[in-house]
């Protein structure tokens, strides 16, 4: 079991985070901080954020994964005591996450203007569905919205076959993933003296869009859109997913024209190495379901076993599709620690992933378990000054 070490220090020490975000893509970004050092501090509302509450069999399984390495404060900003205390958190710190709709955090008082007048380092990130601006920017959009709006669902699933949206958070951590990006690059600027403090306009939107790479670039110059083609490759073949004769699934992917050749070579079908029809990879894109039927075929003759076998020693590339019981039991993922049972003093101790990417001089730590909601509160308003009878009276705060 991997134990908490609270004394760990990261490439981020000394960096405190204010969280003001709900559920994914603003815990995905502070998450990602708080592995490497950052004291990110949750700034929840009396209920909490609302992930503790997306629950498997009892257990807030989703906040035990992304509130690990954070601290908890709860306050109630539509008190004065509260948003006092607030901004003596403000005035301490480097980063403030939030993800309101667009115009609320000025309705609050929190204007980036005002933030920075109080603290000209801060970085200030805010997270919405479409961004500050353009005709949508007031209106609420959840990752499922943006996965659709996109783009990105129109390309996912079969031609015969409706749309399909990712079934977890997709867009969200796309977001989170870019948005932690944009804070080391804006710490990066402040370190340089280029700049104080800056304003990060994150949208669900953009970083899900970038999935899509050149597709926008494809229609404007081609006239082409492209279509759902089910786990195919509009850009090479062979790509996609072939049964085995036990029922099992595996991938198989020819990105280069050797591993194409090596591929048909292994299902007996050297001959397509010299057709015209598959001789290079924008032919068999072509005739893509040419080469997924005698590739198929094959595959359905033999088990996966013995497929991953002769794929893997001619040099070809071939891969399980998993479920997260199949993952979890892998010998690589096991010696790549890619999940780790992490110490937590309500279950003893919950599988989640492992601190990425690793880094060789200062990797990140689990330093601390997820908080129970306010669990901080008291520690850390002692922490920027604020005065006993005013902690006292957010402490004695109920719903």
């Amino acid at each position: 079991m991997q134990k908490l070490n609270p004394n760990a220090i990261g490439p981020l020490n000394n960096i405190r985070v204010l969280d003001l975000s709900r559920l994914v893509a603003g815990n995905m970004l502070s998450l990602q901080l708080a592995d490497f050092g950052a004291d990110v501090i949750k700034i929840e509302p009396p209920a909490g954020d609302p992930l503790r509450a997306w629950k498997e069999e009892g257990h807030s399984l989703y906040w035990k994964v992304y509130g690990r390495n954070k601290r908890s404060v709860k306050l109630n900003l539509r008190q004065k005591t509260d948003m006092n205390a607030l901004w003596k958190l403000i005035d301490t710190a480097d980063v403030f996450i939030e993800n309101y709709r667009s115009g609320t955090l000025e309705k609050m008082g929190l204007s980036p203007e005002k933030l920075h007048a109080r603290n000209p380092r801060l970085i200030v990130v805010r997270v919405t569905g479409y961004g500050q601006t353009g005709p949508n920017a007031n209106l609420p959009g959840f990752g499922s919205i943006v996965e659709g709006m996109s783009g990105y669902a129109y390309r996912t699933g079969y031609a015969d076959q409706q749309p399909i949206l990712p079934p977890l958070a997709l867009a969200d951590m796309i977001a989170g993933l870019y948005g932690s990006s944009a804070v080391s690059m804006a710490l990066f600027a402040r370190e340089k003296g280029l700049t104080n403090g800056q304003v990060i306009d994150l949208s669900l939107l953009e970083p899900i869009v970038s999935v899509l790479g050149p597709e926008a670039a494809i229609y404007k110059l081609t006239g082409n859109v492209k279509q759902r083609i089910g786990s195919a490759s509009n850009t090479s073949s062979p790509r996609n997913v072939y049964e085995c004769n036990d029922g099992k699934y595996l991938t198989v992917s020819g990105s280069t024209q050797n591993i194409a050749e090596r591929i048909f070579r292994v299902i007996g079908r050297a001959d397509m190495i010299d057709d015209p029809r598959f001789i290079t990879n924008s032919e068999r894109v072509i005739n893509r379901d040419l080469v997924d039927q005698a590739i198929g075929d094959w595959f359905a003759k033999h088990s996966s076993d013995e497929v991953m076998v002769a794929m893997q020693a001619a040099g070809a590339t071939v891969g399980p599709i998993y479920s997260i019981e199949d993952a979890v039991a892998d010998p690589h993922f096991i010696q790549r620690k890619v999940y780790l049972d992490v110490e937590d003093p309500e279950l003893g101790a919950v599988p989640m992933h492992n601190i990425i990417p690793k880094l060789s001089e200062t990797p990140g730590e689990f330093r601390l378990s997820a908080p129970n909601l306010g669990a901080d509160t008291e520690e850390i308003l002692n922490e920027v000054g604020v005065a006993r009878v005013d902690i006292d009276e957010i402490l004695r705060q109920k719903l």
